[in-house]
């Protein structure tokens, strides 16, 4: 498990070089109890998530100027859809592990993480860029980019 408490598995055309032209990769998602997917989006596709086993919270945002949370609680056999290009996340709410399986309509899907975009970065963002734009101290976005 990563520190946020997942592990993904993807299986893209880097992986699976006979998916390439084909518009489809998949992945398996673990969460640990209490753990997150964090807030994160696919530029170049929309992704259906299952639930195998376990029960998940997951929800999306949509575009501006709404911003509207769209969000259900999950279980098993269960079906989400993130649409392409909007943030989406997922929390294990439920009382043990969750795995899920995520079908994304490109075989090169790419992904976003809004965390480390937006403070981990390899040429750091203007901290005062960033704490205007999240409406916090400069000091607490220093100390996240640390």
């Amino acid at each position: 498990m990563n520190p946020v408490g997942s592990k993904l598995i993807p299986v893209t055309a880097a992986q699976l070089p006979g998916l390439n032209t084909l518009a489809l990769s998949t992945a398996r998602v673990d969460y640990a109890l209490g753990g997150i997917n964090p807030p994160y989006l696919h530029p170049q596709a929309t992704e259906i998530l299952t639930i195998i086993e376990g029960s998940l919270m997951a929800g999306f945002v949509t575009s501006n100027p709404e911003n509207r949370l769209i969000n259900r609680f999950l279980q098993k056999g269960d079906i989400f859809v993130f649409p392409i290009g909007l943030i989406h996340f997922q929390r294990n709410l439920g009382n043990g592990k969750v795995i899920a399986i995520a079908a994304l309509s490109s075989q090169n899907p790419g992904v976003v993480t809004i965390a480390n975009t937006s403070f981990g970065s390899n040429a750091l963002i203007e901290a005062e860029v960033l704490a205007k734009a999240f409406q916090v101290d400069k000091e607490l976005v220093d100390e996240l980019q640390a």
